[in-house]
């Protein structure tokens, strides 16, 4: 099933669900087996469904309760976990039976029973005793196993063929390497797991069977630090007697796709694996089949070349027909060689995989030309094309991909670089024939075929869609179809650049983690798609890309090893940790990045001066230029000073330091960080604070944005500051967005707290340049790199970059939909409810699949009267701020609210009334001033 695309509809058993009329459903919920009104469902190790092979000793378990009851909470549990099904079955927790625990927590609770050991399998479940004190029924198991720790472990070696590299012209071409072995298992078997990494890229077989579904398989990492295996269950794969064991080997980030060209790429060696099969026998004996000199290697395939930038080249006539299974005549092939190890440590990948989550057909089919066809996919995405053809053998196909088209209808690659972006597939001559690539991807909205024998027809090539399968993080729609369309383009956009890591453009010769493009964007992508293992291992990614001396790569992992010690990039090393703090309460990561994080920012204070810190290599980076050919403004009065850019930044995570060192129990170091902080914010105010105008040093958007968001601006000042801000706004800028990646990470919030979020509804249904909605105004279904994207120099406009969205989806999801974690108590434990009505906006509803349940808000205005529905999870509560008249005039369900189950009325604030609420589903009415 697609985790994107379809939502789990067991996460909350008291359901929002809003269509055209407003109504609540809930699902019927049956507990035989106990009095209380809980169940426990959504059972997570590492906030991973059932994850096999992790390499953590104390793994964090998570679970989600459902109730259809007012205020249902946790007040204890206890955690089951056994070695077999059959002793948790018996209620027998012979690994840990953590007893009942007076606690309220329900997520990131850690493993605290015997010390896991290498291979380990774990059986576990839980239950809860509710706000009266019953316990529920226990949870269906789940379950996790454990990987090889110790590098003792490992009997298997690295195999390959290493060569001598004649190859570092800029097609970086190298064959698939393909590799084989037999072996017997002589008796019944009981268990059979196999371990393995394959560098860049692997599949592997048994007995002609692909194991698991991952695609680009493994992750990228930064190889010289870590390298990621994987764990699978094959007992069902394994016969008794003789079998056959297989890989193939393609290049990925390993062996890098470029060598000498202007963006080189580091490269980290050929293709090499290591596999290592355990088969445990019913009478207890065990045999481990490993890689080794014993296995055959080719490299006569038929991937003949493959490589990200360029696609993958596939003669079918160098098929081997039953290369993965017993029997195959495998006499022409060579010995495996044994190679050196990579440098980096063996760890589990710990993230979900890499999938194909949809297929795409396409809408139109065009010759734009003879023998040329061009197919349109209706989207903008990441993936790339199955082929079905019939023709004569050595008949070769070749496949481009674009994201727009030129006015002559063919494809438009000028802003793809040097990235040739080709498949190239020659057929065998076998009647009809499939083709989808292995070891590359493409970013396209459109496809070209030329070479096809005959005319091909829309059946003829599919779109699949790629990405790391990361489950839904919620549901936003509204009244205004442009917003609803702006946030579905950002959605395709960000899953799209999801690939192990996420990149900054999927299509052209780059596809690289650039740090600064998340910085404040990974908070709202939170909203639509549950990041929290993937953004753990990039944080993870962060730290092995980090020098010894503190300095940290603007791209992680350093594929570009850009180290040009700016602030504004690097931060999202402090700050990213801090979004997964507030949304998941994932506090271990901040334990364990948190002595990275100092050694950055004590690194990165070498360069400070007098309080200052200049230290800026991009910008306000893709401020809207003035005229619509350039890439990057020109004005002097459209750019921010760098000091303000990096000052602003560095104070920013000084304070975020702080936090978490308070959090961490280091009580001198939180006082030295804010003290540091205290010291900068006096310095930047001294040196480009304007008390006769009331703006910093030129005045910029930017320049007023970020002491307002960092809480830099001097006592009494901020009015003014902020009065700036809406006068270049609403005069510069014409009530358009003024700012670039850097400003407007964090603009519509700073707009929003300040009271005008008007402004920020008038950016988001712009239809004139510079805005979102002109991008779709002229045929983006996704987000561009430029607000000049149709107009710049080629040479830097994406179709399919995510930087410019800046905290817009935060915003649709925090201020106008109102669903926020309460930093205080993070992870949604409290949830911050506080919608904002704006414009001509009818309606806004939003869904979030919270670490503790599906939070909902749905507000629409009926005449005079504002209608709000919200869901408030289990386990825990919500301030909720609602726009009204006085508190007396609020009705809940068609009462007094102050008379209602679960409210407690605490104060009537700035036009609202503002309410502590309990688990629930509510509708209140009332009437705005």
């Amino acid at each position: 099933m697609n985790s994107i695309n379809t939502m789990n509809t067991t996460r909350i058993c008291s359901v929002l669900l809003v269509v055209s009329a407003i109504t609540f459903t809930s699902c019927k919920v049956a507990s035989p087996q106990s009095s209380s009104a809980i169940q426990v469902k959504t059972l997570r190790c590492e906030s991973l469904v059932n994850p096999r092979g992790i390499d953590e000793r104390e793994p964090r378990l998570s679970w989600i309760l459902e109730s259809v009851q007012r205020g249902q909470r946790q007040t204890a549990s206890q955690i089951l976990v056994a070695s077999s099904r059959e002793r948790l079955q018996r209620n027998e927790g012979d690994l840990w039976d953590s007893g009942r625990r007076d606690s309220s927590a329900s997520i990131q609770v850690s493993y605290a029973g015997k010390p896991l050991t290498s291979r380990q399998l774990c059986f576990w479940k839980v239950r809860v005793w509710d706000k009266d004190g019953k316990a529920s029924a226990w949870s269906e198991p789940a379950n996790f196993s454990v990987g090889l720790l110790a590098p003792s472990d490992w009997q298997a070696r690295w195999i390959g063929r290493d060569e001598t590299s004649t190859n570092t012209n800029e097609s970086r071409r190298l064959s698939a390497r393909m590799l084989r072995r037999e072996f017997i298992a002589a008796k019944p078997v009981s268990r059979a797991t196999v371990y393995f990494s394959g560098l860049g890229l692997s599949e592997l077989y048994i007995n002609g069977d692909k194991i698991g579904d991952q695609v680009l398989s493994p992750g990228l990492t930064e190889y010289s630090n870590r390298i990621h295996f994987l764990t699978f269950d094959v007992t069902a794969q394994i016969r008794r007697g003789q079998n056959a064991i297989g890989a193939w080997l393609g290049n990925g980030r390993y062996y890098a796709p470029r060598a000498n060209s202007p963006a080189p790429t580091l490269n980290y060696g050929f293709p090499k694996l290591l596999s290592q099969l355990e088969i445990n026998y019913t009478d207890g004996s065990r045999e481990v089949i490993v890689s080794d000199e014993s296995w055959k290697l080719t490299t006569e395939g038929p991937i003949i070349a493959n490589n990200e930038y360029d696609g993958e080249e596939y003669d079918a006539r160098r098929e081997m027909p039953g290369w993965n299974r017993i029997g195959f005549k495998d006499a022409d092939w060579q010995s495996a060689k044994a190679v050196s190890a990579p440098v980096g440590a063996l760890r589990a990948e710990m993230i979900e995989p890499i999938r194909v989550t949809e297929t795409l057909k396409p809408i139109k089919l065009t010759e734009p030309s003879p023998g040329v066809f061009v197919y349109d996919f209706g989207q903008n995405f990441v993936g790339w094309c199955r082929l079905a053809v019939r023709g004569p053998a050595g008949t070769t196909v070749k496949l481009r991909f674009a994201e727009t088209l030129n006015t002559n209808g063919t494809l438009y690659t000028a802003n793809l670089r040097d990235a040739k972006v080709t498949d190239l597939y020659t057929l065998s001559g076998n009647g009809e024939e499939i083709y989808e690539p292995r070891f590359t991807y493409h970013g396209f909205r459109y496809a070209e075929i030329t070479g096809f024998p005959g005319r091909p027809t829309k059946d003829s090539l599919i779109g699949k869609v790629v990405h790391d399968d990361v489950a839904s993080g919620g549901s936003f729609e509204s009244s205004n179809a442009l917003i609803n369309r702006l946030h579905e383009n950002v959605r395709w956009g960000t899953r799209g650049n999801y690939r192990s890591l996420s990149t900054d453009c999927p299509q052209r010769d780059e596809r690289q983690g650039w740090l600064g493009d998340r910085s404040a964007f990974a908070r709202g992508e939170t909203y639509q798609f549950d990041i929290a293992a993937l953004y753990s291992k990039w944080v993870q990614d962060f730290e092995d890309s980090q020098k010894p001396n503190g300095s940290m790569s603007d791209v992680c992992p350093p594929y570009w090893p850009i180290y040009s010690d700016n602030v504004t990039w690097p931060a999202s090393t402090i700050i990213i940790p801090g979004a997964l703090l507030d949304q998941y309460a994932d506090t271990r990561l901040i334990a364990r990045h948190y002595p990275s994080m100092v050694k950055w920012i004590e690194y990165m204070g070498g360069f400070i001066t007098n309080g200052i810190i200049e230290k800026d290599s991009y910008g306000d980076w893709c401020v809207p230029p003035e005229s619509p050919e350039l890439i990057h403004s020109k004005d002097p009065a459209r750019k921010t000073n760098p000091a303000i850019l990096a000052t602003s930044y560095f104070t920013h995570c000084l304070n975020l330091l702080s936090r978490y060192a308070t959090l961490l129990d280091k009580p001198d170091d939180a006082k030295r960080f804010a003290s540091w902080a205290t010291q900068m914010k006096t310095a930047l105010n001294e040196k480009f604070y304007n008390r006769e105008k009331g703006y910093y040093d030129n005045g910029t958007q930017t320049a007023c944005v970020l002491p307002l968001a960092f809480d830099l601006v001097p006592d009494g000042e901020r009015p003014r500051v902020f009065n700036q801000l809406v006068h270049k706004i609403e005069g510069e800028s014409r009530g358009h967005l003024g700012t670039g990646l850097i400003g407007g990470q964090w603009l519509n919030r700073v707009l929003t707290a300040g009271g005008r979020p008007d402004l920020v509804y008038r950016f988001a249904t712009n239809t004139a340049y510079p805005s979102w909605g002109y991008m779709v105004e002229n045929g983006a279904t996704t987000v561009w790199e430029l607000w000049n994207g149709n107009t710049a120099d080629p040479a830097m406009n994406s179709g399919n970059h995510v930087m410019l969205v800046g905290d817009l989806s935060l915003w649709l999801y925090e201020d106008l939909a109102g669903i926020k974690a309460d930093p205080a108590q993070p992870g949604f434990k409290h949830i911050l409810m506080k919608p904002n009505l704006v414009g001509d906006l009818k309606w806004a509803k939003a869904t979030h699949e919270s670490p503790y349940g599906r939070i909902a808000s749905h507000w629409r205005r009926v005449g005079n009267t504002l209608d709000w529905q919200i869901t408030v999870p289990p386990n825990t509560t919500a301030t909720i701020w609602l726009p009204a008249a006085n508190a007396e005039s609020v009705r809940e369900s068609g009462k007094p609210a102050t008379a209602a189950e679960g409210v407690k009325f605490l104060r009537m604030e700035s036009g609202r009334a503002v309410y502590q609420v309990q688990p629930g589903s509510y509708r209140l009415l009332s009437r705005p001033e």
